[in-house]
Formats: structure tokens, C-alpha cells, sequence
């Protein structure tokens, strides 16, 4: 008998949906990041609080052994809370040296995000910068210029199979942003309801601005923030849907694209 090697899936999974301090801090929504699966190649994007264990609860448990990857858009603690404990969990308590982390230098700075004991573990740390293309496994994704933020953030732009992605993590709207986000699909960070002076996130408003003039085949907000909670996140994705003609979602915990 001649057996045939399952397909690799590749996928997006969602191990939690919450923006900013307070629905982080409640865990309204979990905070672990984006688990991506490309080919035979697994990367973790910002982990923040409870990452760890949003893995062990997947169904099926997703293996941080198996990680490839992590990857930090930026420092703060709802994006890179669990950076340290996934760096041993990829490198098997540092006994094997393997997998790269890639991460701004300020996560490496004065004040670190990932402590000095850990930066042994992985086989190598990557500082990322503005307007760069990388690559780990079956894995290539390009950073975006430096968003507007209070620490070094940057997008990401990538592709699994013949799908491109856009990721805009946290950023203040700037003209100019949308640009590089040309893609397939796009991801957005919608931790704002309605528009905050001083406050340097997207809100719903300028999101819709973003879709509206990339017009991707699907669009995904995520991250959400206490008031776009109260909105609802679904009501207001079916009505971006319906004003732009373009497929919105509200992503959820544990939400998986296929591709």
C-alpha cells in the first residue's frame, strides 16, 4: 500500500483579539498573537499575555516546540508579554539552540522586553528594521515603514502560498500608511471605535479609509479596544461590508483562515 502524505495546511490562527491595556488587562479577549503555519515553516507573531496558553488550549494544541519563528511588531506588553517563556517553549527550555527571533532593537535596549538569559536559547536574534525583507524556512515577509507609535513598530507584509497578507499593528493614521499594505488580505489593529486626539491607533473610521482605498479581497479587524468592544465588532464589520462592498470580518478568538 502506497501512502500519501497529508497536504500541509497553511493557515492563520488567531490566539487572541485584544487591543490595548484594558480589554488586555480584563482579558475581555485573549492577547497570545497570531500563530501562522506557511508550508512546513511555524511563526508566532507577538505573543502577549497568556500566549503560552492559548497554545496548550488550542484544539488541536499547537506545539510551541515546533515554532520556527517569533516575530515582535513592537515592545509593548500586550504584544510581547509572553516573548520569553515562548522563546523556551521554541527552543525546548534552551537545550536546543534553534529558531530565530526577530524583533525592533529597542526590545533588545536599556529597558529589554526579552531578558539577557533568554537571547542564548534561539540560533539567532534578528534586529528588524524599516522597509526589509526577511526569511526563515518557507517563510518571507517584508517589514513596512516605522509606524506612528510611542516604540519602534513595524507592519508586515507577507505571503502564504499565493495569498499576500498585510498586517498594520499599532500605528496612529499617517497619509502615506496604506501604501505599502497593497494585498490579498489585509489585517488590521482597530483598537478605537472613534477617533482619539493624542492616542496613536487606528480607529474604525480611519480603518474603513484604509479597506476603502487598498480594496482587498477580504479585510480583518482584530485587536480590539474597549469601545470598539461596546460598538460590537461584528455589527460594525457587516457595515463596513455593506458600505464598501468588500468582505469585512471581526476576527475572534481562535479564529482560523485557511488558505
Amino acid at each position: 500500500m502506497v501512502r500519501v502524505k497529508n497536504k500541509e495546511v497553511n493557515y492563520i490562527k488567531f490566539l487572541g483579539t485584544a487591543g490595548a491595556r484594558f480589554v488586555m488587562i480584563k482579558q475581555l479577549r485573549a492577547s497570545g498573537g497570531l500563530w501562522v503555519s506557511c508550508g512546513e515553516t511555524n511563526i508566532l507573531i507577538d505573543p502577549g499575555p497568556g500566549s503560552i496558553v492559548r497554545c496548550a488550549s488550542s484544539r488541536p494544541k499547537l506545539d510551541p516546540g515546533k515554532l520556527d519563528a517569533i516575530i515582535l511588531t513592537h515592545r509593548h506588553l500586550d504584544h510581547a508579554n509572553d516573548i520569553n517563556v515562548m522563546i523556551e517553549a521554541m527552543t525546548e527550555g534552551g537545550f536546543k539552540k534553534r529558531g530565530v527571533v526577530f524583533c525592533p532593537s529597542d526590545a533588545l535596549g536599556d529597558d529589554p522586553v526579552i531578558l539577557r538569559h533568554a537571547r542564548s536559547f534561539p540560533g539567532k536574534i534578528q534586529v528588524i528594521r524599516a522597509n526589509h525583507r526577511y526569511k526563515v524556512g518557507d517563510f518571507r515577509f517584508t517589514t513596512s515603514m516605522r509606524h506612528i507609535h510611542p516604540c519602534q513598530t513595524y507592519g508586515l507584509k507577507f505571503k502564504i502560498g499565493s495569498t499576500s497578507i498585510g498586517l498594520i499593528t499599532d500605528t496612529r493614521y499617517f497619509p502615506g500608511l496604506a501604501g505599502f499594505y497593497k494585498t490579498d488580505v489585509l489585517i488590521i489593529a482597530v483598537v478605537l471605535y472613534e477617533l482619539r486626539q493624542g492616542i496613536d491607533h487606528l480607529s474604525l473610521k480611519e480603518a474603513g479609509l484604509i479597506i476603502n482605498q487598498l480594496r482587498p479581497k477580504k479585510a480583518v479587524l482584530t485587536h480590539f479596544g474597549m469601545s470598539m468592544l461596546k460598538a460590537g465588532p461584528v455589527r460594525q464589520a457587516e457595515i463596513l461590508s455593506g458600505v464598501l462592498g468588500i468582505e469585512v470580518i471581526a476576527a475572534y478568538d481562535g479564529m482560523k483562515l485557511e488558505f
